[in-house]
């Protein structure tokens, strides 16, 4: 349930981002300019970050022992954050690279997890 909460989060988040310039001079007509702000990006990405970390530490401890989901959450995390030290015009493929790597760490997370709920416990944890 998490890791899909997750996805959508993500999601929502990089459409935010890519949409954002093409709705800005809209948003304080609807009282909603503090979306243009990169603070509100960098706390929405740390609760993304957040319920990620969440997400793939209850797989990981319950089901599978695998880490490379969190390595693919933190440097989709990395890539998004750093989006801004760039110029607007590569903007879009850190968006979409983050993202998709966040939510490729979420559909692997719920892989392996599918795949360990129908083994036995030694054939998961090896």
């Amino acid at each position: 349930m998490l890791d899909r909460i997750g996805i959508t989060a993500t999601s929502l988040c990089a459409l935010h981002c890519i949409l954002l310039p093409i709705l800005l001079p809209m948003l304080p007509l609807m009282g909603l300019s503090f979306l243009a702000d990169h603070a509100w990006e960098h706390v929405f990405l740390l609760m993304t970050a957040a319920l990620g970390s969440i997400a793939l530490f209850s797989g990981f401890k319950r089901y599978h022992k695998r880490l490379y989901p969190f390595y693919l959450l933190y440097l989709g995390v990395a890539l998004y954050w750093i989006k801004h030290d760039f110029s607007q015009e590569l903007e879009p493929y850190f968006i979409i690279g983050g993202a998709s790597l966040i939510i490729a760490a979420h559909f692997i997370n719920i892989k392996l997890c599918n795949s360990c709920k129908r083994c036995e416990d030694e054939a998961c944890n090896s």
